[in-house]
Order: structure tokens, then sequence, then C-alpha cells
């Protein structure tokens, strides 16, 4: 009798314990469930381990698998990474290799303009530095800012959003921060914070790197918290700003700065039944041409969607107009 209730009593618990050991094993699945995206030999991008895989589960945010969508009547092979996200609805609609390492050009100033707004304030008056403007390589995105010229905070974002100013960027970074390096720390920390977990920032306008890469997951997630906020969504939707501001000997600097959306300039036409508010274009030769957009439908329902790499400016806003028209319907 004392060897059979012996046994009554072992037998439960080397059942508890098989269950604790399969509960493991599954969990460790979890990870390798989402699809882990290779990325291309010419982007020196590594592919994301199970560790880092993306997490999805967050309040308010759209959330989907790891599949791509189906590409009947898409030019999918116009760029390498797109997505399309419902933002009321809580759904990504569209998918393409959305969470593969990419390279993300000038949409690093979204994040710029998301942490300028949290941390500055408009009427702060900035004195653009030295190291802001020969920091930057030559060629690159620039509206026109020199050493020593003074403007408000709110004036450095309309050249950062709108003519994307990589020496506003800096100049953004170093009054918010002290410093760039400074401020891609910080950079890091709001990203990781909204959940852009894939992502990496080593400066804050976007020229390429190998350590600064992102998807078009995290895009979205920073973007979306970026239209939170209003002053940040006039900036976007701003077609062209007058700002007058002071040199270094005080004399006055009046300049015009355009929008480089191609739907809000006219070089592309909108999609029917749809509203384009604005983005932030980015364009290098290891990024593509890429476009982060703020829309709504017929309806009045907002959406975000984000192509990254594409062959070139007509193929991605031939495939932007493609998805806004058959991912953000009703």
């Amino acid at each position: 009798m004392k060897c059979t209730n012996k046994y009554k009593i072992l037998l439960p618990v080397l059942i508890l314990a098989l269950l604790l050991l399969t509960g493991c094993t599954q969990r460790s699945d979890v990870a390798e469930a989402y699809q882990l995206y290779e990325t291309s030999d010419n982007y020196a991008l590594t592919e994301s381990s199970a560790s880092a895989a993306p997490e999805l589960l967050a309040e308010n945010l759209c959330v989907g698998g790891t599949e791509n969508s189906a590409t009947d009547g898409i030019d999918a092979a116009f760029a390498q990474s797109a997505g399309v996200f419902s933002v009321e609805d809580e759904v990504v609609t569209y998918a393409q290799n959305i969470y593969q390492r990419m390279y993300p050009a000038s949409t690093t100033k979204i994040l710029t303009a998301y942490i300028a707004l949290k941390y500055g304030n408009l009427d702060d008056v900035i004195t653009v530095s030295n190291e802001a403007i020969t920091s930057l390589m030559s060629g690159s995105s620039i509206c026109g800012l020199k050493p020593g010229d003074s403007l408000t905070l709110d004036q450095a974002l309309y050249g950062l959003m709108l003519c994307s100013g990589n020496d506003a960027a800096n100049a953004i970074a170093e009054h918010i921060s002290g410093s760039v390096e400074k401020f891609a720390e910080l950079m890091n920390q709001e990203a990781a914070a909204l959940g852009a977990s894939q992502s990496h920032f080593v400066n804050a306008h976007g020229l390429p790197d190998e350590n600064h890469y992102t998807t078009a997951y995290d895009l979205y997630l920073i973007f979306n918290a970026a239209v939170q906020n209003d002053h940040f969504v006039k900036l976007i939707s701003t077609k062209k700003y007058d700002a007058s501001y002071m040199d270094a000997s005080g004399a006055p600097v009046n300049v015009t700065w355009f929008n480089t959306n191609g739907y809000l300039k006219g070089t592309f036409s909108m999609p029917e039944n749809v509203t384009v508010i604005g983005g932030k274009t980015g364009t290098t030769e290891a990024a593509g041409s890429c476009l982060v957009l703020y829309s709504k439908n017929s309806s009045g329902k907002p959406y975000i969607s984000v192509v990254l790499k594409g062959n070139s400016k007509r193929e991605l806003y031939t495939l932007m107009t493609e998805l806004l028209i058959n991912f953000s319907k009703e």
C-alpha cells in the first residue's frame, strides 16, 4: 500500500514536469515563428537574429504576421520593402518585407523632428555651428544654413522636413543634445521606447552608415507616434515655407523652402479617393528612393504607408499609388 501511494504521488509530479518542459519548448518556438528576412549583400546589413524578432503585441498599434501579402495588381518589384497600416483599425493591410533591415535615408528625419518637438520649444533660438555644416558630405541635401546663422527651432524644423536639410538636422541635434553623437543616443532610446527594436541610428539626417538602419514596420511605429503631434502634421503637410532669420553678421536672410513630397509638389498625381496629407521622402544610392506617407481614404480613415529601396523615384510613386488605391479601402 505504501509503495502504491508513493507512485500515486510521483505520477502527477512527473506529468507536471513534462508539461513545464513542453511549455518551455513551445515558448522558444515563438521567436522562430517570426520570419527573418535576409538582407541584400549590397546593404552590408546583417540578418536579424531570432532573439531580436520584432515585438508585435502592442496596444493601439497595427499588428500582423510575418508573411508577405499577395501582390496581384501590385508592382512589388519596384521596391524592396513596403507596408500599409490602417491607423484606426490597427491592421497591417499590406506587407512586403516589413521587418527587413533597410537604410532609411532622410526618413530618419521623422524621428529627428519627433524628438525635437518632444524636448525642444518652437521659439528656441538655434545658432548654427561650423561643425553642423562642415561635417556634411559634398552634394548632400541642405536647406542653405551657414555657420553663425540664428533661427528658431520651428524654422529649422521646416528646413528639416520640407527641403530635407541635413544642415538643419545637425543644427537641431546639437541644440537638443549638445552634439550629434549625444542626439543619436537619444534617438535610439526614443526608438526603443516606441517599440522600434530593429532600428539603430548614428546621425540625425540619414546619410548612409552600416550602423544606421531601420525597417518599414519600425518607421510606421515612429511615424505613428509623430503624427499624434499636430505641429508635426502641419510640418509635413506644408507645401512651401518662407523663412526669415539672421546670418552671423546680423543681416536678414530670406528664403523659401519647398516640400520634396512628389504628391504635394504636383509631380505625381494623387490617387483617386485618397487625400495625401504629407510625409517624408528619402534618397541615397544605398537606400534607393524612400517615402513614408500619411493619408486618408474617402471615408476619412487615416493610413500610414511606407516604401523603402524604390528602384527610382517614378517607380516609388507608382508603387505607392497602387498601394494607396488597393490597400487603404474600407
